[in-house]
Formats: C-alpha cells, structure tokens, sequence
C-alpha cells in the first residue's frame, strides 16, 4: 500500500512538469502544487478557492478525511463525513440545496465525495482546490476540540511537502 502511494506521489511529481499554465493558477498559491493538482484531479466536480469564500457565506464545510486526521483539527464548524467509511446519514441535518464546500487534505478525496453528493441529489456542492493544505498555507485559521490550533495532519511525508505552514502531525 505504502508502496503504491510513493510511486503515484513520484508519477505525479514528475507529471506536474509538463502541463501549462492553467485558469486555475490563481486558486493555489504555489504554481508547482496547481500543477500536481492539475494533474491528480479530474476536475469533473466544482471547484473552489480558498480566496473566494467569504467569511460572511453561509456555507456548510464538509471535512472528508479520516477521524483521525479531522481531530488534530479541521475547519471551523466543518463537519466530519469522512471518506473510507462514508455514510449518507452523516447528513441528515445537511439540506441539498444548502452551499457545501467538501475538503480533504489536498483535495482528491473531497473531489470525490463532491461527486457522490451531486450524485446523490445535492445540488450547489463544490470541493476546496487545493484542500485544507491551501487553507492553511493561505493563513486561514483550524480548530480542535480545545480551539483555535497550529498542527495540521499531514496525512504522510510524501504528501505533506505541499503544506508550507503550521505544525505537521502524523
């Protein structure tokens, strides 16, 4: 497993290098992270940028990672639905016409929730480019169950190296 996941980081590593400048460069702050991104994702959902929420946006943030991963800490208010074990009653307080934002760690895992959700009848469900990484790497604040924290999960090393702030844990 460990294996698979080293040799897909190198593929897209190496990948990112050959692929133009793209309308979603303004979306991360890093132009070799948007260029992994552009190759990992399959960009079949809606995106969004962590620049163009508003703080003023009644948004429902859905956080798609794992437990263990949301407890170190998440979006403020986000609410966990996590990904391996994804359940729909997770949801059951979540309207489908409400404004969702679903993130994970860098954004492949909530493109793929984004897609069960729209499939499942939510209609304005977008993902986070970039995901909580570009949260974080933008300044935007994550909280624990004690408030307001620096230690971001950095789901592993390989994939961490796109995390430039806060206080990785594993």
């Amino acid at each position: 497993m460990k294996k698979s996941y080293f040799f897909i980081g190198l593929l897209l590593i190496f990948g990112f290098m050959f692929i133009g400048k793209t309308q979603k460069e303004t979306m991360v702050q890093s132009s070799a992270y948007n260029k992994m991104l552009q190759v990992l994702l399959t960009h079949d959902v809606p995106e969004v940028g962590v620049a163009d929420i508003l703080a003023s946006e009644e948004i429902i943030m859905l956080d798609a990672r794992e437990k263990d991963e949301y407890e170190v800490s998440h979006i403020k208010n986000a609410l966990w639905i996590g990904y391996d074990d994804f359940k729909q009653d997770r949801l059951l307080e979540v309207s489908k016409n409400q404004n969702i934002i679903v993130y994970c760690s860098i954004g492949y895992r909530s493109e793929k929730i984004t897609q069960k959700l729209i499939n499942m009848g939510y209609t304005n469900t977008s993902n986070l480019y970039g995901g909580l990484f570009e949260w974080v790497n933008q300044d935007r604040p994550v909280v624990d169950q004690n408030g307001t924290t620096n230690k971001i999960h950095g789901f592993n090393r390989l994939w961490s190296v796109w995390l430039k702030k806060g206080e990785k844990v594993y």
